[in-house]
């Protein structure tokens, strides 16, 4: 499937896309480092800069305890990625300690920069909802000012020869909605039917 946008965007949004085959080729501490520092730009309320990522290399002893975390659909093709890793968020403001509204958006802001530096450099940031937040919690001593937002399985794009037939089936970049479907400009008609 090619991905084609209605107006000029920028080629690399149309670029990254989740793809699940992985090389066994590293990620080098200086790739790893500048797909974080891309993620530290981000916009984000009062600049507090809520997210946390915490992660586990293929060859570290705590691969084995990331990769449980996740479901069985994700572990069958993620435990080939090089690094996972668990997106967490601070949930009040540094500045005046009060809960923040925000920081589960600004961490999103930060992981979207984060896979599309990782788009520009070869490299795929698969994230994740399937996976087990209780555990993750419980296992790295998450505290309870942060809440377990999601995880990236992160590696060189790999031959889809790689995954199981059905998951070769959806080894393709995906669509997107309508833009229609997503965009309502207030006039005078409330309330808003959204689609």
């Amino acid at each position: 499937m090619s991905r084609v946008s209605d107006y000029p965007i920028q080629d690399i949004f149309l670029k990254r896309w989740s793809s699940r085959a992985f090389s066994q080729e590293p990620v080098t501490e200086d790739e790893l480092m500048t797909i974080f520092d891309a993620a530290r730009w981000a916009q984000n309320c009062y600049n507090n800069q809520p997210w946390r990522f915490v992660y586990a290399r293929r060859e570290g002893v705590m691969w084995q305890t990331f990769l449980n975390f996740l479901v069985p659909a994700n572990r069958e093709w993620a435990q080939h990625a090089q690094i996972l890793i668990v997106v967490i968020s601070q949930t009040f403001f540094d500045v005046n300690g009060k809960p923040s509204r925000t920081h589960s958006f600004d961490t999103g802001a930060a992981c979207q920069n984060m896979s599309l530096q990782a788009a520009s450099m070869g490299i795929v940031a698969h994230g994740m909802e399937g996976f087990d937040y209780d555990a993750v919690r419980r296992e790295l001593a998450i505290p309870e000012i942060y809440t377990v937002e999601a995880m990236f399985a992160v590696g060189k794009r790999g031959d889809k020869s790689s995954l199981s037939p059905k998951l070769q089936e959806r080894e393709i970049p995906s669509g997107r909605k309508p833009l229609a479907n997503s965009i309502y400009e207030c006039r005078d008609s409330l309330p808003i039917k959204f689609l």
